[in-house]
């Protein structure tokens, strides 16, 4: 986006003539950008924003009469930010999007330096592969995508199943920024599987880790982190001690080998609202993308009031303040681009009294 003012040269103007000079060597004169540039706090096009479960689903349901899984490649509605338009972005460095599998489907196998994740919205029977090892797939299940690891999609077929969507979250504008954007197809449906169902989790999933560990990379050795222990970790916090002012019960998903955010790019967050929550204010310099997992309630994003119910989809801006209210128990899901913004030295919270 351009926005740089505009000059109209009057007759006499001597500073007016000597920016239209510049303007043919592509040069701009700083202080007329400088305030825009460096701004006194973050600024951004991004809005908040509020996508219902209930209005989407029957669009993207449509979708699957209108094109397959394998002629897609992915088949995905893209959740577009209304201040982002045309930018296939949910912020300014996130990408978020619904995706739709239907039984004996499969998304065929790829692979891209966009780092991905996706948190299961409804369904059961389908499963991810992701570098040789799959895992199915239940609601409120987190799951990742490293960078460049080869993965597909696919749903077996059973007598009871019906369609199986989830949330995916990438880091494509952030990638598409660097200009360090790749991909690759697959030469068949699926990627060879190369290790047990299970086995990532049987090293890594019991605050244990093998004496020489065999993986390497930056994103966590886990890649699929089940609804039922995240569920249950929540529960056991809020009997222990009392909730957050702000957040409720929150906790945030780690890489087991670093400690750190489970992607390199992309930290996730699992919180419970207990019912009658009232949090107080806070703003950070991540934009956030949440997904609510059990019940129902407001965030209050700069005054403007997002209802949300389970199943929805909700965003909130960078240095946006955000209340969240629960009107019953209520469990989301979030993810933002925090541990770029803190290697980078950048992160910055605000914690309000109110």
């Amino acid at each position: 986006m351009n926005h740089r003012k505009e000059h109209t040269t009057a007759a006499g103007d001597p500073r007016g003539r000597y920016y239209e000079r510049l303007a043919p060597l592509h040069l701009f004169p700083l202080w007329e950008q400088l305030k825009d540039l460096v701004p006194k706090q973050p600024s951004t096009p991004c809005r908040p924003a509020l996508w219902r479960y209930e209005q989407v689903r029957p669009l993207l349901l449509e979708s699957a009469g209108l094109i397959s899984a394998a002629e897609a490649l992915r088949r995905v509605l893209i959740l577009e930010n209304p201040g982002l338009a045309g930018s296939s972005s949910i912020t300014q460095a996130l990408y978020a999007g619904l995706q739709l599998i239907m039984p004996g489907e499969i998304a065929p196998a790829h692979r891209h330096t966009q780092s991905a994740l996706r948190f299961v919205v409804e369904g059961k029977g389908a499963y991810t592969a992701v570098d040789g090892e799959r895992t199915f797939m239940e609601p409120g299940d987190f799951v990742t995508t490293p960078a460049w690891t080869w993965h597909d999609h696919g749903f077996e077929m059973r007598s009871d199943a019906g369609p199986m969507v989830w949330l995916d979250g990438l880091d494509v504008p952030l990638v598409r920024f660097l200009g360090a954007g790749f991909s690759e197809e697959g030469r068949s449906e699926r990627h060879e599987l190369q290790r047990k169902e299970g086995a990532s989790f049987a090293r890594y999933g019991h605050n244990m880790a093998p004496v020489r560990p065999v993986h390497s990379g930056l994103s966590s050795p886990l890649f699929n982190y089940p609804y039922a222990r995240t569920r249950e970790a929540l529960h056991a916090l809020s009997q222990a001690e009392a909730p957050d002012d702000w957040d409720g019960w929150k906790l945030r998903y780690v890489n087991p080998l670093t400690g750190g955010a489970p992607l390199p790019t992309i930290a996730t967050f699992m919180q419970l609202l207990p019912a009658g929550f009232r949090g107080k204010g806070y703003r950070s310099t991540e934009g956030t993308v949440f997904s609510v997992v059990e019940g129902s309630g407001t965030a209050v994003v700069d005054g403007v009031k997002l209802r949300f119910e389970d199943k929805d989809t909700f965003v909130v801006p960078p240095w946006a303040t955000v209340r969240l209210h629960a009107a019953i128990d209520c469990v989301i899901f979030s993810y933002s681009e925090r541990p770029v913004q803190q290697a980078l030295g950048l992160h910055r919270e605000e914690l309000l009294a109110d």
